[in-house]
């Protein structure tokens, strides 16, 4: 082997490992995010759901403040934190929205939230984002569930 035939063996390897490195690395970030985004999100249906005093199985939420009036285990869902949130401020036809959140219990890891806080919610255009209301600091995402399809993981093939 001359060198000639020695430097291209080598820029080829160089080249070849450079190329490996993004791949990894990305996937290696993916697989981070992906779990990051699950332990501060949930499919809107798995999360929102009706309080014993709302009539039918409406999932809408409207944006708005929303005071914490309880707060239990969720029944039936290991690690998860149930919140009743009734709304602060009466709606267009009077009446005050109430729903329950089902909320795992990673996502409050950093700040609980109790009885009798105020709780921010946003509409968003992938669901709803659920914050502290006196610093606005989102604690837990509720997506609707083809966003929330699309954020699992997926083996991909290269």
């Amino acid at each position: 082997m001359n060198f000639s035939t020695l430097s291209r063996a080598a820029c080829l390897a160089l080249f070849a490992t450079a190329c490996a490195l993004p791949v990894h690395a990305a996937s290696t970030a993916a697989s981070s995010a992906s779990s990051a985004g699950s332990a501060s999100s949930g499919s809107v249906s798995d999360s929102i759901g009706s309080s014993s005093n709302s009539s039918g199985d409406d999932r809408r939420v409207a944006a708005g403040e929303y005071r914490v009036i309880d707060v239990a285990a969720a029944p039936g869902k290991p690690d998860t934190t149930r919140m009743t949130l009734h709304a602060a401020a009466a709606g267009k036809d009077g009446n005050a929205r109430e729903f329950t959140l089902d909320v795992p219990n990673r996502a409050l890891a950093q700040r609980a939230v109790a009885k009798g806080e105020l709780v921010q919610v946003n509409a968003r255009e992938y669901g709803y984002e659920f914050a502290h209301a006196d610093n606005k600091q989102a604690f837990f995402l509720a997506l609707e569930d083809n966003w929330y399809r699309e954020l699992g993981s997926h083996k991909v093939a290269i």
